[in-house]
């Protein structure tokens, strides 16, 4: 059995502060401590507490169903197919990490020393995987409501700024369905030159619609330079 006595690394506190910023208060505080609780901790402390790795699995779901209900309710003239991709980007790990560092319980998660020597706390997985625990944990406690409104408050009121981040946007999807609109043929991503050593290099990338070339990207990995490539082209052809 899990106490907070046994929450070396947070203090009642720091739980009142992360309730505080979830504007959400336990009832059972046990919930939220181990919410917060990474597996690199477990292995770290000696009481061998369990981490947030089941809660995070069922986190995943009750944000999806709150996420994907209020969508149904707002946009009731929407595609399901543009239903699905809006609700993507509010879910998922780029979304959540950003939510949560604005709110700001990252500084709270109970990492292994190692774990945050090593940046754990600004890694978008754990960051995004302790806030879905977050949720489950909220659910646990108070239920599918109270859940819903940690959900809407801190996530879907943010909705505007999360689909206008760039870092959102699948550029290359983007360009695929609009030269498809248009009956012209698949985008062709062709790597133009690799500089800099192994550890570090940079792809630089063309894309290519029907022998044209209509626009190039660097970056650290061919996907990153796609990518830019393929903002390159959707600016073009706009």
């Amino acid at each position: 059995m899990l106490h907070i006595e046994d929450s070396s690394a947070l203090t009642y506190a720091d739980l009142e502060a992360v309730q505080d910023m979830l504007g959400y208060h336990f009832r059972d505080e046990v919930l939220l401590l181990l919410s917060l609780t990474h597996r690199s901790f477990t292995r770290f402390d000696p009481s061998h507490c369990p981490s947030n790795e089941r809660l995070e699995f069922l986190g995943d779901s009750v944000l999806g169903l709150v996420i994907s209900h209020q969508l149904f309710q707002d946009f009731p003239d929407t595609r399901e197919g543009d239903l699905t991709k809006t609700k993507a980007k509010l879910v998922n790990e780029v979304a959540l990490a950003y939510v949560a560092h604005k709110v700001g319980f990252p500084k709270h998660l109970r990492l292994s020393p190692e774990e945050d020597r090593a940046g754990g706390r600004r890694r978008p997985s754990i960051v995004s995987d302790a806030f879905e625990s977050i949720i489950a944990a909220v659910y646990l406690d108070g239920g599918l409501d109270a859940a819903r409104d940690v959900i809407l408050r801190l996530i879907y009121t943010r909705r505007d700024e999360i689909l206008n981040d760039t870092a959102q946007r699948n550029f290359k999807g983007e360009l695929l369905e609009l030269v498809q609109a248009r009956d012209s043929q698949m985008p062709h991503y062709e790597v133009i030159s690799e500089d800099g050593p192994d550890h570090q290099k940079i792809f630089h990338v063309r894309v290519m619609v029907l022998g044209c070339e209509l626009g190039q990207g660097k970056g650290a990995s061919k996907k990153e330079a796609e990518q830019k490539a393929a903002a390159v082209a959707l600016s073009q052809m706009n």
